[in-house]
């Protein structure tokens, strides 16, 4: 899309050094007694064209990367739309044309609402990522019981994970915190579903929450890792882990956007480290 105009511009670029050159030689010829002035105030005008060029240049860089970032999230949520849709579908037809037994046909229906689980998640990721950038969304702030939301995303997590990870909590009890329990709801699920996303089955989930000055949450994973360059990188709207194993699985690039805003918009910090051997780990301190 960008290339044509870019071809122009290089083009340009070329046409108007050549012509600088052949004017500056003309006129060094013809005056040879102000070459110093020439040499200079061409030196200067070179000087500003390479560094526009360089800037120009730079930008071009970016937007190609963000357009290529969008079309990537475009084919993920085209593809984290169309499996759930498709295996809902499947289930009810299944439940429509035969006649199940009475086990079968609840283990269907509960799948098929786990799948409605899986998209309610994706559209408020996507509502919630596009109220963050647009600025609409106020972050609206009261008195919630930390430790319950946490205990309840956990239960939750434990049940679509059914025996594949380990989930290792240790949650202090009665943590209140001053928040928006929507978007610390969104932030500790995002965290949640990543740890078992970038995991292998019969790995731990490791789940802290505790008090002392401050209220330090700590989830903790067994999975590929993140490799230290990129550990900024991933906070990124749309931004993907280059390593195959973040490749392979599902995913938008808005999930660290969103835990990331919700973090600054608490006034906490977050930090990563390697969960040794392997895996890793996401601290937040309020």
């Amino acid at each position: 899309m960008l290339r044509k105009p870019v071809t122009i511009f290089y083009i340009l670029l070329i046409y108007a050094l050549a012509e600088l050159f052949w004017w500056g030689f003309l006129l060094v010829k013809t005056e040879p007694d102000r070459m110093k002035m020439i040499l200079g105030e061409g030196s200067i005008f070179l000087l500003i064209l390479i560094v526009g060029a360089v800037y120009f240049h730079s930008l071009l860089k970016k937007e190609n990367a963000m357009h290529k970032q969008q079309r990537n999230f475009l084919l993920s949520v085209t593809h984290e739309l169309k499996s759930p849709l498709s295996s809902i579908k499947l289930y009810l037809q299944t439940i429509l044309k035969r006649d199940l037994e009475k086990e079968k046909r609840d283990q269907f229906i509960m799948s098929s609402i786990d799948d409605i689980g899986r998209l309610d998640d994706l559209v408020e990721n996507m509502l919630l990522a596009s109220k963050i950038e647009n600025r609409s969304y106020t972050f609206p702030k009261e008195d919630i019981d930390f430790t319950g939301l946490l205990t309840s995303l956990v239960d939750r997590i434990k049940i679509n994970v059914q025996g594949k990870r380990t989930i290792v909590t240790e949650i202090q009890s009665d943590i209140d915190l001053f928040g928006d329990r929507f978007s610390l709801g969104s932030m500790i699920n995002n965290l949640l579903e990543n740890a078992v996303k970038y995991s292998q089955e019969n790995t731990r989930i490791f789940i802290s929450l505790k008090i002392d000055t401050h209220i330090r949450l700590r989830i903790c994973d067994e999975g590929c890792g993140i490799p230290e360059t990129e550990h900024k990188k991933i906070f990124q709207k749309f931004y993907r882990s280059g390593n195959e194993m973040t490749r392979k699985t599902k995913g938008t690039g808005l999930g660290l956007f969103i835990v990331e805003q919700v973090v600054t918009n608490h006034n906490a910090n977050i930090s990563i480290s390697n969960n040794l051997p392997q895996g890793t780990c996401f601290e937040i301190i309020f």
